[in-house]
């Protein structure tokens, strides 16, 4: 091997030594090499129309943010193949239209829930009234049973109600959301000390509706329930509702969130 190549060889390995050293030891990237977490989306092919409508428009949006494999998403339309020992492979569950109907479904995902599961419920998956027949799932949700709500499916003004919240601490103190069918409770969520509420509709919409008009009343939209690690928004109708960036930031803070409380630990703190 001549001199002159020696040379450059050295040259070479003296130039990679320094730009190592001058890597910084604090890096702000946090890249991840496997998945961080899988996610299981449940939703209803044969429900109200504008909620199917939604059911497809949420698929596609948390499907884009598995881009570069940064987790699993997998979907179905039944529970019916997810025992607990199935369910509990899962960091969160993303309820978009509906919940479990039939009896062992509804046990395994009890079970679930109680064990440390995680679930982000949207709108119609919420919906529990006397026909529903299942009281754990009034505690799970800690808000009575559906009341009223408003119609047609219109804008409306939400305001923040916990600042603090790592869900909303990157949100205005109110905006627009997007067109909805606003559900309204008979036992609304921020009665119940375990329940902390995020977001409101504003006492400013009232009167709100043009065929069914809900004129006074608490109206949280988005709550926890602090006994389990979950997130519900009353959200969902139609296919306006991923067209806003706040309410986009809004439901990937949500996920985010309840992922990260995880039992299994935060995946989002792995280096």
């Amino acid at each position: 091997m001549t001199r002159k190549i020696l040379t450059l060889m050295l040259l070479v390995l003296t130039a990679s030594g320094i730009m190592s050293a001058q890597q910084p030891t604090d890096y702000p990237g946090n890249y991840a090499h496997a998945p961080r977490f899988k996610a299981l989306l449940y939703y209803s092919d044969t429900a109200e129309p504008d909620h199917v409508i939604f059911a497809d428009q949420a698929y596609d949006f948390f499907w884009r943010l598995t881009w570069g494999e940064g987790y699993i998403l997998d979907k179905t339309t039944s529970l019916h193949d997810y025992p607990y020992e199935r369910l509990k492979d899962y960091d969160v569950i993303i309820c978009i239209n509906t919940a479990p109907v039939e009896e062992a479904e509804r046990k395994a995902f009890e079970q679930y829930m109680e064990n440390g599961g995680g679930w982000v419920g949207f709108h119609a998956a919420g919906y529990n009234d006397a026909s529903t027949k299942w009281p754990w799932y009034n505690k799970f949700l800690g808000a009575g049973t559906f009341l009223c709500n408003s119609w047609p499916p219109q804008p409306a003004l939400l305001e923040v109600n916990t600042k603090n919240h790592p869900v909303t601490k990157n949100l205005p103190d109110e905006f627009v959301a997007p067109r909805c069918e606003w559900y309204m409770w008979n036992e609304p969520a921020n009665s119940r000390k375990n329940v902390q509420v995020l977001l409101s509709l504003s006492q400013k919409n009232f009167p709100i509706g043009i065929k069914d008009v809900v004129s006074f009343g608490d109206f949280p939209i988005v709550w926890t329930n602090r006994d389990y690690r979950m997130i519900y928004l009353n959200i969902g109708h139609g296919n306006d509702e991923f067209t806003d960036a706040t309410q986009n930031l809004l439901f990937v803070n949500a996920l985010r969130w309840v992922v990260s409380k995880s039992p299994k630990g935060d995946p989002f703190l792995i280096r």
